[in-house]
């Protein structure tokens, strides 16, 4: 058997609090600990994009893009990744190709290496712009399949959205398993047979939600896979990552050793013990494995949602009601997969279904997207459903960005008074009001 060094992305400052601390970690308590991060020997770091952009603004008074200086200044040997949401960016809307473009451009000039571009539709379209720029930028350019499970998400799916991605300049594929349901021995073939037609490095990323994470890891691995996301042991399991520590002890001494030092791991696991104290108030996770994501590909963020809305309606006792909606939504609608903004679509229909009726209220999203506003659905849509929703409306099947005109140059005169560097100019067009606010507070705290 060959040899074959297995990297370890850490997701401990972005994907590893967010799932556990609803993302409201500070850069105050990254940086004492950056130095020892970036001494590991990690393949790369997941430091920015998902919700950190948003939280940054909204609840933590940071600049993201200050963020990213401070993080980069700090790490020195070590790769830095971000999660991009293809023409969504890290916002929850399909922004101007302008826009699109402006980002990825000035993340780059701060400095992020690995970009990992993903649409929630797997619409190859909604990622076309952002893969191009990050490529011409010399950025590496990770390309994301949203994993989920359907009858129309078979092998074949997957491989024919993985050569039009090789088309388009993907550097690296990454199979992003956001509800924790990708099966080991499924692992095993998707991995196989990617490395098998395609001449790319192949990651994974996996919530520990249903419990499988390490055993999928380990089959992918056996499979080829090059690199696996973990979060270091105090901020893993649950809806987070499997622990880094773990997965380093688990293939120490085998054809795939990691070549990372535990005893280094373990101090960082202490330092993060005490981190964690810190944010009790957002700490959710209980410690027990969701299997309900395995029946109804709910991942852990919706069904919280879902808890808190239906006590808002003092309808609780009706989870199990609306949880068996949801696979009903996701059918009617060509069986998207459920990752922002998706996830957020299905599951406001799945529960306004179950406590009204079914769709005799509709949420704008699900019309919007039922117009092609998202991109193409995975499947067929329920035609019955879409003549009563949208009625004779004609949707668009062109790539839902060539609708959107250019952005910037109207943001730019909007927040005039307020323009302190270029970057506010794309934050303000990504999230308005948060970024208002923000600048509003900063303005204030200068004076």
């Amino acid at each position: 058997m060959t040899t074959r060094k297995v990297g370890i992305t850490d997701t401990t400052l972005r994907d590893g609090h967010q799932s556990l601390l609803a993302t409201r970690m500070k850069i105050e308590d990254m940086i004492p600990i950056i130095g020892k991060l970036d001494e590991i020997g990690f393949h790369s770091m997941e430091v920015w994009g998902g919700a950190t952009f948003d939280t940054c603004m909204r609840f933590l008074n940071e600049d993201p893009w200050e963020r990213l200086d401070k993080i980069k200044s700090t790490l020195k040997n070590t790769k830095t990744q971000m999660l991009l949401r293809g023409q969504n960016l890290v916002g929850y809307r399909h922004y101007a190709d302008d826009v699109v473009e402006e980002f990825v451009k000035k993340a780059a000039a701060h400095g992020m290496d690995i970009f990992r571009i993903f649409d929630a539709m797997n619409d190859v379209r909604n990622m076309c712009k952002a893969m191009e720029v990050a490529k011409k930028e010399g950025a590496h350019v990770q390309a994301t399949f949203s994993y989920t499970i359907s009858p129309v998400h078979n092998l074949e799916y997957y491989m024919t959205m993985a050569q039009k991605l090789v088309d388009m300049g993907a550097d690296s594929f990454c199979i992003k398993d956001m509800a924790g349901i990708l099966k080991p021995y499924v692992a095993y073939e998707l991995v196989s047979e990617l490395k098998k037609r395609f001449q790319l490095p192949v990651q994974i990323h996996t919530h520990y939600t249903s419990g499988m994470a390490s055993m999928m890891y380990l089959k992918a691995i056996e499979a080829g896979a090059d690199v696996v996301d973990t979060a270091i042991s105090s901020l893993a399991l649950g809806t987070s990552q499997p622990a880094t520590e773990t997965m380093v002890a688990s293939l120490k001494d085998t054809p795939y050793d990691t070549g990372l030092n535990l005893e280094a791991l373990s101090e960082i696991a202490k330092y993060f013990k005490e981190v964690r104290k810190k944010y009790k108030e957002f700490d959710v996770y209980s410690g027990s494995v969701d299997t309900n994501v395995l029946l109804y590909q709910v991942p852990g963020g919706m069904l919280s949602n879902f808890i808190s809305q239906l006590q808002q309606q003092e309808a609780e006792d009706r989870l199990p009601e609306v949880l068996a909606e949801v696979p009903r939504v996701r059918e009617d609608l060509g069986y998207p997969p459920l990752v922002t903004p998706t996830s957020q679509i299905v599951g406001s229909q799945a529960l306004l279904n179950v406590l009204l009726g079914r769709y005799k209220m509709v949420t704008t999203e699900v019309r919007s997207y039922l117009k092609g506003m998202y991109g193409a659905t995975p499947g067929p849509v329920n035609e019955q459903i879409r003549k009563q929703i949208i009625r004779d409306d004609a949707s668009i099947t062109c790539r839902p960005a060539d609708m959107i005109a250019p952005e910037l140059a109207a943001a730019r005169e909007e927040i005039a008074a307020y323009i302190q560097k270029e970057e506010d100019v794309l934050s303000y067009v990504l999230l308005p009001q948060v970024a208002k606010e923000f600048f509003e507070k900063r303005n204030a705290q200068n004076q």
